[in-house]
């Protein structure tokens, strides 16, 4: 049995070359892609074709960094989405299939693991559930040790009729998980056992954001001390201080993810933070941008910088390399990513006119090539 954080004491340190893994969706994917990226130069390879998989949107690396694991973004109501277990081939990129289970509800669309290595949790947006699915020694999936179904609606009578729980994310300590609901305008915290593989609500069980404003992916300051969620029907991310002894989210900043005077319809995304906490990063799908905060390291509080073309459209995802000194880009309807420069002294992002065609790249990930 793992020890409590094993993983998480072991941080990555910097490789010579990275495997890229593409989570992709709709009708024109076959699977899950790989890419080689040096960052040493910022050269990104055409991407191959790692595994078979269907509608594979999102997906997460262990932290052994020996198993991948992948939604099937599959299901409406009445039909459940499935999570797919993968041994990585470090040296050629390839996937082997390990097994598939259920993941506890239709449509799928966010998973992690947790810090010990030992649970997948996801999120399953059609259902309006989370669930944990325990991690065997081989990697391969066990059917979920715990499942809770959300219930009830917000004010938009068409995207938020009931319950769609959108992102996942387990608490620096490994002790909560925190979950963005759209449907509810609730971010959710639950206390999480890795042992059990179980979740309990919290007491408080939420924290709100404004009506109407569909809360999406949630990330953590890497201080510990913070939380932000980006809300995709609001245009905007809320920032939170968080209390990591009791579990709870307290509101201190709603921030538009939009420049002044731009009118037309926007939905965001993905919501991240540089490694040093100094840089928020957020994408609009619509406007088909990165917007650029920058924190305050005492208070939490962002300050808009600037947005920058995603250089195709509807970034749905976006990711830093490891050493930090990149961004790839995946807009899901030009079904290109592109690649840009980041200055680690002021967080903007230039492209730098490489790019590489996947069709609808909507999670990307990075392994260090064995």
């Amino acid at each position: 049995m793992l020890a409590p954080l094993a993983w998480a004491a072991a941080p990555q340190t910097a490789a010579r070359e990275y495997i890229v893994y593409l989570g992709t969706g709709g009708s024109k994917t076959k699977g899950i892609y790989a890419c080689r990226f040096n960052p040493a130069t910022g050269s990104l390879s055409d991407p191959v074709l790692a595994a078979e998989a269907s509608n594979p949107s999102f997906l997460a690396v262990h932290p052994s960094l020996k198993y991948l694991y992948a939604v099937g973004e599959t299901g409406g109501r009445g039909r459940g989405g499935t999570v797919s277990a993968f041994s990585m081939d470090r040296k050629t990129g390839k996937l082997t299939l390990l097994n598939t289970v259920s993941s506890g509800g239709p449509g799928p669309c966010h998973l992690v693991v947790d810090k010990t290595g030992k649970n997948v949790l996801v999120a399953n947006y059609s259902g309006g559930s989370v669930a944990v699915l325990p991690i065997q020694a081989d990697g391969s999936l066990s059917e979920r040790s715990s499942f809770i179904q959300h219930s009830g609606s917000s004010v938009d009578k068409a995207r938020q009729e009931g319950p769609h729980a959108h992102s996942i994310n387990v608490s620096p300590d490994n002790r909560f998980a925190v979950v963005a609901d759209l449907g509810l305008d609730e971010v959710l915290v639950y206390r999480f056992d890795a042992v059990k593989g179980t979740l309990a609500p919290n007491d408080p069980p939420f924290a709100k954001v404004a009506p109407g404003a569909g809360p999406r992916h949630f990330t953590f300051h890497p201080n510990g001390k913070f939380g932000y969620v980006i809300n995709e029907m609001g245009s905007t991310v809320t920032a939170f201080a968080w209390d990591a002894r009791r579990g709870v989210l307290s509101e201190i900043q709603t921030i538009s993810t939009l420049p002044a005077g731009f009118t037309g319809t926007n939905y965001d995304a993905e919501v991240i933070t540089d490694r040093a906490g100094r840089f928020l990063y957020g994408s609009n799908r619509g406007h088909d941008s990165i917007a650029l905060f920058s924190i305050d390291p005492r208070k939490g509080t962002l300050r808009f910088v600037e947005t920058v073309s995603s250089q195709g459209k509807f970034p749905r995802n976006f990711n830093l390399d490891p050493t930090g000194a990149w961004m790839l880009v995946g807009n899901q309807n030009t079904d290109n990513v592109a690649v840009y420069k980041v200055d680690g002294s002021t967080g903007r992002i230039t492209p730098t006119g490489r790019q590489v065609q996947a069709p609808s790249p909507i999670c990307i990930k990075f392994v260090p090539v064995e």
